[in-house]
C-alpha cells in the first residue's frame, strides 16, 4: 500500500500512480517516484471524486478505479502541460537563499522585475508562495563555503524535465564560460524539493568562495539570461 509517510515512499510504483494520477487530469506534481505532499493531494481529490474513501491511500478499490477509468496511454500528462507551458506569471521573481550573492543578484534584477526576497524557513514554504502568486522564475541560492565554482540545478525526474530550467542554467553556463574572470561551472538536472514542488521555471543555484570580480561576473550572467530567456518566453 502506498500512502505519504515520513521518510516519503520511493520507487517504479509511485511513479506508475503518478502517471495514472496525472493521465486522469489529477495533478501529483513531478513524476519522480517519490509519495510527497502533492500527490497525496491529487490521490485524495481522485478518491472524492471516484466516490472512495478519502484516505490517501492506494487501497485495492483505487487500485481498480484507476484502471478502470484510465487506460488511454496517449492521454497528455497533466505534469506534461505544465512543463510546457510553465508559468510565464508576469515580472515577479521570487529570491530566496543566503549569501552575499542574493542581495546583488536582487539589485540587478530589480531593474525588469518585482523581485520578492524570502525569508522562508523551507523550501515547501518557498514553493507555496512562489505557486500561489503565479511567479515567472524561482532562484534558489546556497553558499558552499567547502565548494568552488558554481552550480546550476535545474528540475529533472523520473520521466520528465524543466525544459525551461535547462534552457536558463545552460544559457547563464554559457556566458560564464565565455569569460576568462567567470569561476568554474556545472550543470545538473536534480529533484531537489525547491525544484520539484513549483510550478514554474526554478534554479537552485550552489556557488563557493569567488572573488569580487568573479561575483559580479556571476550576477551579470544570471540577470541577463534571466531577462533574455523569460522575454523570449513571453513572445512565444
Amino acid at each position: 500500500m502506498l500512502f505519504l509517510s515520513d521518510p516519503y515512499q520511493r520507487g517504479d510504483d509511485v511513479a506508475q500512480l503518478q502517471v495514472h494520477l496525472a493521465q486522469l487530469g489529477f495533478n501529483p506534481g513531478r513524476i519522480d517516484g517519490i509519495f510527497g505532499p502533492l500527490l497525496d493531494r491529487a490521490l485524495r481529490e481522485f478518491q472524492e471524486n471516484a466516490g472512495l474513501d478519502v484516505n490517501g491511500v492506494l487501497t485495492r478499490a483505487t487500485i481498480h478505479a484507476l484502471e478502470r477509468l484510465g487506460g488511454n496511454e496517449e492521454r497528455r500528462l497533466v505534469t506534461d502541460a505544465r512543463n510546457l507551458e510553465e508559468q510565464n506569471g508576469g515580472r515577479a521573481i521570487v529570491l530566496w537563499g543566503d549569501g552575499p550573492l542574493v542581495s546583488e543578484l536582487a539589485r540587478a534584477l530589480r531593474t525588469n522585475f518585482e523581485v520578492h526576497q524570502s525569508s522562508a524557513a523551507n523550501a515547501h514554504d518557498v514553493a507555496a508562495f512562489a505557486n500561489e502568486h503565479q511567479v515567472a522564475l524561482v532562484l534558489s541560492l546556497a553558499t558552499l563555503e567547502s565548494m568552488t565554482g558554481i552550480h546550476l540545478h535545474y528540475w529533472a525526474g523520473y520521466r520528465t524535465h524543466s525544459r525551461r530550467g535547462e534552457q536558463l542554467a545552460s544559457a547563464i553556463a554559457a556566458t560564464l564560460a565565455a569569460s576568462a574572470s567567470a569561476p568554474r561551472v556545472e550543470v545538473t538536472g536534480m529533484a531537489l524539493p525547491v525544484l520539484r514542488e513549483t510550478q514554474m521555471t526554478t534554479l537552485h543555484v550552489e556557488f563557493g568562495k569567488t572573488s569580487d570580480q568573479g561575483r559580479h561576473g556571476v550576477v551579470t550572467a544570471i540577470a541577463t539570461n534571466v531577462e533574455r530567456v523569460i522575454h523570449s518566453y513571453r513572445k512565444k
